[in-house]
């Protein structure tokens, strides 16, 4: 009798624990924080014979000569070898301050064979606007290198002509944030759904008090803050904890015919239907076969095709596919049919025009 009641109680325990939820910041963003991409143009110097000769390099030298107050005389070609034009490109996070350092990724755009061992000369990064919002500077770290024999021979490693400088831009322009306007703080999901949206509000509600959060659509979901940035903070800090419970994701197939990969979501499900499947091999085997003629004929040697043609049929069963109503009924009932995966693909497509596949069908 104790061992049945402990059975019992292990039971109720396991059937009443929490179903495992994600946090609001798991789930959402907050609308205005956000990443801006910056970019830049520049010139790399300092390396080993393996700068480009693309003229706008030696054009862009030229202007950087003269600002430093050097000409050079028209005409005069500078075939620049450990010189390479670049692009400067990176993301200036959301609270970013003036001083601030960030990390940046420097491309070739000529036909530099590699970057390694260059140094990035003072590069202006910009913003979609046109402005200036961080300074590049630095020694490059290139991943990939390459080698070249006198013979023409050649190995490369990784990509030679794309390295990183760490903490290679400083900040020179703060973005303004609109985190501390207005009244609500919006928070964006990152996969729109009613249902999640409801939920989010309820558990927001049910912890803060009533009506403090509302749902606008199936994405943005508002929620009454503070005005005071310190205690706006301390309040987003206590809202993107909150654990919600997603609602699950809408019947999807997706194939991937590059590939041959097949993901089959949780919630398809398949009505009855009959699904056959066999294959057809076709052997085409050639056999030339040379006819000489007699020795004292006028006739010439040819060479005579022989071709053979064999068609071969597997037997093919028909599978009672359905209803299958999980996932493992569906995968059992798949593996029965014994099919490759661009098979499976042309069953699944069939499946869906027949009206028997009861899933949003996605190829990539």
């Amino acid at each position: 009798m104790i061992r049945r009641c402990v059975v019992l109680s292990l039971m109720l325990a396991v059937m009443a624990a929490p179903v495992l939820a994600d946090r609001l910041k798991d789930l959402a963003r907050i609308k205005g924080v956000r990443n801006n991409q910056l970019v830049g143009y520049g010139l790399v110097v300092g390396l080993d014979g393996t700068g480009d000769k693309a003229p706008f390099t030696n054009q862009t030298f030229r202007n950087m000569m003269n600002q430093f107050g050097i000409t050079l005389p028209d005409g005069v070609n500078p075939n620049l070898a450990n010189v390479a034009a670049v692009t400067v490109s990176a993301t200036l996070p959301p609270f970013a301050k003036a001083g601030q350092e960030i990390d940046i990724t420097v491309s070739s755009i000529g036909n530099s064979d590699s970057l390694r061992g260059g140094t990035l000369l003072m590069a202006p990064l910009k913003g979609a606007d046109g402005n200036v919002y961080a300074m590049a500077q630095g020694s490059l770290v290139v991943g990939g290198f390459g080698a070249e024999g006198l013979d023409g021979s050649r190995i490369t490693v990784n990509v030679p002509s794309v390295g990183r400088i760490p903490n290679g831009a400083t900040i020179e322009r703060e973005i303004a944030s609109p985190f501390t306007r207005g009244d609500t703080i919006t928070f964006n999901l990152m996969r729109p759904d009613f249902t999640t949206a409801r939920r989010v509000v309820e558990v927001v509600n049910e912890n803060l008090g009533p009506d403090m959060a509302y749902a606008h659509d199936a994405t943005s979901i508002s929620v009454r803050a503070p005005r005071d940035p310190s205690q706006r903070v301390s309040f987003l800090s206590i809202l993107e904890n909150l654990e919600v419970d997603p609602a699950e994701d809408a019947a999807k197939v997706v194939i991937n015919s590059r590939t041959g990969t097949i993901v089959v979501g949780q919630n398809v499900q398949v009505s009855p239907a009959a699904v056959t499947h066999g294959n057809l091999t076709v052997t085409i085997q050639e056999n030339p076969e040379v006819q000489q003629p007699n020795p004292f004929a006028l006739g010439n040697t040819e060479v005579v095709q022989d071709s053979q043609i064999a068609i071969t049929e597997d037997p093919a069963r028909m599978f009672k596919f359905g209803p299958a109503v999980t996932l493992n009924d569906i995968v059992q009932a798949v593996n029965q049919v014994g099919a490759a995966p661009g098979d499976v693909m042309a069953v699944l497509e069939a499946l869906k025009q027949a009206g028997a596949l009861r899933a949003e069908l996605i190829v990539i």
